[in-house]
């Protein structure tokens, strides 16, 4: 089965055309970030009018890059939320015109159960555990994209429980957050890991350790507010901040990422392992922007290879917004709903 995926939840312009939910045909991704890096952040009107230009040159890039023409597309699927909801519109209100006008099956699909779906896609440099070509279930996946931190457990396609997730800021948002406050630039997730990686082994540790927020709770959730706070606490108090030579701050500036990118990473891995253990699966799946920082990934493998459990993380370049785990998602979950009557939840919870 041929399936047009389109995704506009956020910031990037997407669509692709994937084979039986594995197999990518086609990628098309058209991103508006070098005009949010200016703003240090998305500004949703900015990001639905770029996306309102690019949509059909993408839409029709992907056929073009596949190979395909309209006709042997066999349905449409499209993010209808969460997202922001000007963009949301752009892409669903693009698929409705699309299905009504060449005759295709619609599927709405939700974006934060999609991500998952990015390791049901062959790839080869998706990394896992195990010599499995597709994960096993029942699962615990861990999304971390944007605005949302969700722990669930996935007992199999369609089936999903939630456990836990952000109860303020999520991870994604505190690498955000935090690179403004060094000043890193924007996105903060790739900002704070490129910065992180610039330190030697001795230096990769700060005089006083940043927060792991709830880690040994005993619950799922998570809370990134109060080590963003420390953070900013530390930045405006610490003499070594406020007074270093320029040589020395970059120095800092430096262990400071390291070491919010160690609290993170720390929190997020062990909060996953704990609901591995505690549902009895095999499997652990990750998923969102997040899940394409490579401490993160390096930490999760070593916990997983000690404690004998299979691994799937997508290629970075699946773990960002695409359509490719989009159109995956439907081919598994084929949900079909007439087009007059699929509609935009920017508030769409994973489950």
């Amino acid at each position: 089965m041929i399936i047009l995926g389109i995704e506009t939840s956020c910031d990037e312009t997407a669509a692709a055309v994937v084979k039986d939910g594995t197999k990518i045909l086609a990628n098309v991704v058209a991103s508006s970030v070098e005009l949010h890096k200016k703003t240090g952040g998305i500004i949703p009107e900015i990001a639905a009018r770029e996306q309102s230009k690019w949509i059909i040159p993408v839409i029709g890039e992907s056929l073009r890059e596949a190979k395909v023409k309209n006709q042997k597309i066999e349905a449409i699927a499209v993010t209808h939320g969460p997202g922001l909801i000007g963009s949301l519109l752009v892409g669903v209100e693009t698929a409705k015109t699309l299905a009504y006008a060449w005759e295709k099956p619609l599927i709405p699909i939700n974006h934060l159960q999609a991500h998952l779906y990015a390791n049901w896609l062959a790839s080869q440099d998706k990394e896992q555990t195990t010599k499995n070509k597709v994960p096993e279930f029942p699962a615990i996946g861990l999304v971390v994209s944007g605005g949302h931190t969700d722990l669930v457990l996935v007992k199999d396609h369609g089936k999903i429980k939630w456990l836990g997730g952000t109860r303020d800021d999520a991870a994604g948002e505190c690498f955000d957050k935090t690179a403004r406050v060094l000043n890193l630039g924007y996105p903060g997730g790739p900002a704070i890991s490129a910065e992180a990686e610039k330190l030697k082994t001795e230096n990769r540790k700060l005089k006083t350790e940043l927060p792991r927020p709830m880690i040994n709770e005993d619950n799922f959730d998570f809370s990134f507010s109060g080590l963003k706070t420390a953070v900013i606490n530390l930045v405006k108090k610490q003499p070594s901040f406020a007074k270093a030579s320029e040589g020395q701050r970059k120095t800092n500036v430096s262990q400071m990422a390291f070491e919010i990118q160690e609290a993170i990473t720390d929190v997020l891995v062990a909060k996953t392992i704990r609901a591995a253990q505690e549902h009895q699966v095999k499997t652990i799946l990750l998923a969102g922007g997040v899940a394409a920082n490579s401490r993160l990934r390096e930490k999760m493998k070593k916990k997983v290879q000690a404690q004998d459990y299979q691994l799937f993380v997508p290629s970075p370049k699946l773990c960002t917004d695409n359509a490719t785990y989009i159109a995956a998602c439907a081919y598994f979950n084929p949900q079909f709903v007439p087009w007059e009557k699929v509609k935009v939840n920017p508030g769409l919870r994973i489950c």
